[in-house]
């Protein structure tokens, strides 16, 4: 009988292999669907459902009101309920939106900003009415600040007092809710604002040095503490088209996080100094145009964040190929939610150590973004912090001028937009062929439900309790107190969103940023830009003077890409340009164009509001005693199914995604003011 030999096992090195040593698998990341629209009831529904179908966490949307501090019965918020998000004014919206959801299981995500200490502590108020140890809930707070001046708008207060409220949070969280996220850095509206990677790597940097000197100047934690609250810091980022680079970028995020919390704030431990991300992919390439085409977009785009197990995002949110052209319906995101589902349970993804690593491709590419954004990053520190870039408009400015220039490349098609500037003729999309037409489709009786709930609880509550409360936190924003716990009991009491904003907008005031459109430009040059530029030449001559346009942003939507874009445009075509940002009131923006005698009146609204907005500004025009003699254009995301009813209100000339070529939006905009073209063009213009 022959003797026997151990043999030993040789692990294979390009496997991952568990404690025991066989092969194993990555857990995947969190998935999330972006989702929340109409009211607390249809939204809980909504949730419900995707949870069911596999969804991991919840990501919920929040309507502008909510976003911008205003109950859903202020005047601002009438066109807004609902419509880009699920509107929340007291604890008992919180009740339904929750009802039959664990929330001491679940893990929470909310995009809120402004407004982030406010939902947070309706969250905790909700936990203890249930019974359950806030220390149990787990999830994020958006609750960047910085950005919303620069990209997103849904700011309210200055800088300095806003990023107050972030560092109460982080003090109250660190010892009150251990599993919660107080905020995170968000670049991914920087990207959607025209930034490019290192703009996206250097700004984000700069925002979390703003808010770790912050953390640091409190002065009320240990070292060990401060530890602890970097290590609480996560980013949410964008993933664009270009994979490749997208895929360096997040490895450079990594390295270059490791080394500014090892080498400016001293952090020792290296779990404190992991990045840890979620995502949601770029929504600003996604196309009007051939939609179809966005969900290999989106497939492309969640790579990008998936291949690179050492830089491989904590939670995945993907938008629906349909969001260049409304609100997802449910089947839409569970669309998307298979995506990710196939992505992580039918390929070997997650079966393998990092595919990247070794590769000199991938490692030149990092240090190349890793040089360029240290570079803008010390810029921004000699110009005393991203706070201080914030005021004085530098950050806003840059991106202004990357969004032209991206604009610019795709005018010129240099930037291959597949079924925007090439391969235009394809055939209609099955998708769009329902009896919906591909679209959500906003119930307006729902935000008379909303109504009805807050007027409800504002009759049940007690009002004495409530202006104690005011009392209290506005008392604590004065003395410099923390301010959550003031929150809370305002939470308790049934205090509405709008009455705790009004309460420290007593204390802080507003804010309002510079726009960052002076001086940009596109640089198109060619017949077609001097085409343009001869028809207003020609309405000049006629009328001594150029033609003036207001461009107006009504409401509370914040997303200024398209307006900041049109303001540029239509100073580089020879327009004089008025302009004012974000967040005007319809009464402001008509008054502004009387007294500036504006030849148009161009809105922007990307929020859904479009018809209530023109119905209100035909209403104010009357009322100035103008009518019809300011004609009205407007941009946005504007289904074709309602331009005809925007007709019939009055509006001229429609725009929405699609109309990418900025001088081709500016020539239409003259004809709606009677400007003259061809030979009478060249000849009036050289008279």
């Amino acid at each position: 009988m022959g003797r026997l030999h151990s043999r030993s096992v040789t692990r294979p090195t390009h496997l991952l292999a568990g404690p025991d040593g066989k092969p194993t698998r990555d857990r995947p990341w969190i998935f999330r669907t972006y989702a929340g629209h109409t009211n607390v009831r249809a939204s809980n529904a909504l949730y419900r459902g995707n949870l069911s179908r596999g969804q991991t966490g919840l990501s919920i949307a929040f309507d502008l009101p909510t976003q911008c501090g205003y109950a859903s019965d202020h005047p601002l918020a009438e066109p807004e309920i609902g419509k880009v998000g699920v509107p929340i004014n007291t604890l008992d919206d919180f009740e339904v939106l929750f009802d039959a959801i664990p929330i001491e299981q679940i893990n929470t995500s909310m995009t809120i900003n402004a407004t982030a200490m406010w939902l947070l502590a309706l969250y905790v108020a909700l936990a203890e009415q249930r019974g359950v140890e806030p220390a149990r809930l787990q999830g994020t707070t958006q609750n960047d600040i910085i950005k919303e001046y620069l990209a997103r708008g849904t700011y309210i207060f200055p800088p300095r007092p806003s990023m107050r409220l972030i560092v109460d949070m982080y003090d109250y969280c660190l010892h009150r809710l251990p599993h919660w996220n107080p905020s995170n850095i968000c670049s991914y509206h920087l990207q959607e604002a025209g930034a490019t990677p290192v703009q996206e790597l250097a700004f984000a940097l700069a925002n979390a040095e703003a808010l770790l000197d912050a953390l640091r100047a409190r002065g009320c934690f240990t070292a060990d503490e401060f530890e602890q609250c970097v290590g609480r810091i996560s980013f949410f980022v964008n993933a664009g088209i270009r994979f490749v680079e997208e895929l360096c970028k997040m490895r450079a995020f990594g390295e270059l996080w490791d080394e500014i919390t090892r080498d400016r704030y001293g952090v020792t431990n290296p779990k404190y100094r992991l990045f840890r991300y979620g995502v949601q992919v770029n929504s600003l390439g996604l196309t009007e145009e051939q939609p179809e085409n966005n969900a290999w977009r989106i497939l492309l785009e969640a790579l990008g964040v998936t291949l690179s197990r050492n830089a491989r995002c904590r939670a995945l949110q993907l938008p629906t190929w349909n969001e260049a052209l409304s609100l997802p319906r449910p089947w839409d995101q569970q669309w998307s939610l298979r995506l990710q589902q196939v992505l992580a349970y039918e390929t070997d993804l997650l079966e393998y150590p990092d595919l990247f690593d070794g590769s000199p491709v991938v490692a030149a590419k990092v240090a190349e973004l890793k040089e360029a954004a240290s570079a803008e990053v010390a810029r921004i520190r000699e110009l005393g912090g991203a706070l201080a870039a914030i005021e004085s408009g530098y950050m806003k400015s840059a991106l202004v001028r990357s969004q032209a220039e991206r604009l610019a490349h795709i005018n010129q098609g240099e930037l291959v937009v597949v079924g925007r500037n090439r391969w235009t003729e394809g055939l209609p999309s099955p998708l769009l062929a329902g009896a919906d037409g591909g679209l959500f489709k906003f119930d307006p009786a729902a935000a008379a439900e909303t109504l009805e709930m807050v007027g409800a609880t504002k009759r049940r509550r007690s009002q004495g309790e409530v202006d104690a409360a005011l009392r209290r936190l506005n008392e604590a924003a004065r003395t410099g107190e923390n301010l959550m716990t003031a929150s809370i009991a305002c939470a308790r009491a049934r205090v509405t969103t709008g009455e705790w904003a009004d309460a420290l907008r007593e204390v802080f005031g507003e804010y309002r940023p510079p726009t960052g459109v002076e001086g940009q430009r596109l640089g198109l040059e060619g017949a077609r830009v001097e085409a343009v530029r001869a028809r207003v030449a020609a309405w000049g001559a006629r009328h001594g003077g150029r033609p003036r346009i207001v461009v107006g942003k009504p409401g509370l939507d914040g997303h200024s890409n398209g307006s900041e874009m049109i303001a540029v445009a239509a100073r580089e075509a020879g327009f004089e340009v008025i302009y004012g940002g974000i967040r005007w009131t319809v009464p402001e923006i008509v008054k502004s164009a009387v007294e500036e005698d504006a030849t148009v009146l161009g809105l922007s609204v990307l929020s859904g509001g479009h018809l209530e907005i023109a119905r209100a500004v035909r209403e104010q025009l009357g009322a100035e005693g103008v009518g019809e003699g300011i004609p009205v254009v407007m941009g946005g995301i504007i289904p074709e199914s309602d331009v005809g009813a925007l007709d019939a209100l009055g509006v001229k000339a429609v725009f929405t995604p699609k109309d990418f070529d900025l001088m081709d939006v500016m020539d239409r905009i003259l004809d709606v003011i009677g400007a003259p073209r061809g030979e009478t063009t060249a000849r009036i213009a050289s008279a």
